[in-house]
């Protein structure tokens, strides 16, 4: 017998709406795409390299300002950067024997901000 939750989130039927699922089909990325995308969105999955990309929002840091930032080791910093570079969200310039790194472009600027107006908008 099927419970009222059953009957609200099953269907009986294949396809209803024909047209819209073309409509949609012809609108999806690739699955390369998605898989990339889905990669990415990984990358926000950890909470240092939040709070990296958070502070680097703010301004150019170097690795040993970010360690001290975070109160966190060199090598723990250096090998979230290398993820976050990997990932292109980051980029990096030399001045001498320092290297200064920086959010990558606007767009990540932005996927930050919509991530916090998102959850602040509960």
């Amino acid at each position: 017998m099927k419970t009222e939750k059953d009957r609200i989130t099953s269907c009986d039927c294949n396809l209803i709406h024909k047209e819209t699922v073309e409509y949609v089909a012809g609108k999806m990325p690739s699955e390369e795409d998605l898989y990339d995308l889905a990669e990415l969105f990984k990358v926000f999955g950890d909470t240092t390299r939040i709070k990296i990309l958070c502070a680097l929002v703010e301004a150019e840091m170097c690795v040993c300002d970010i360690a001290a930032l975070l109160n966190m080791t060199q090598s723990s910093i250096s090998h979230q950067l290398r993820i976050l570079k990997q990932a292109r969200l980051v980029r990096y310039r030399r001045d001498g024997k320092v290297v200064y790194y920086s959010i990558d472009d606007e767009h990540v600027k932005q996927i930050f901000d919509q991530g916090l107006i998102h959850l602040k908008e509960r």
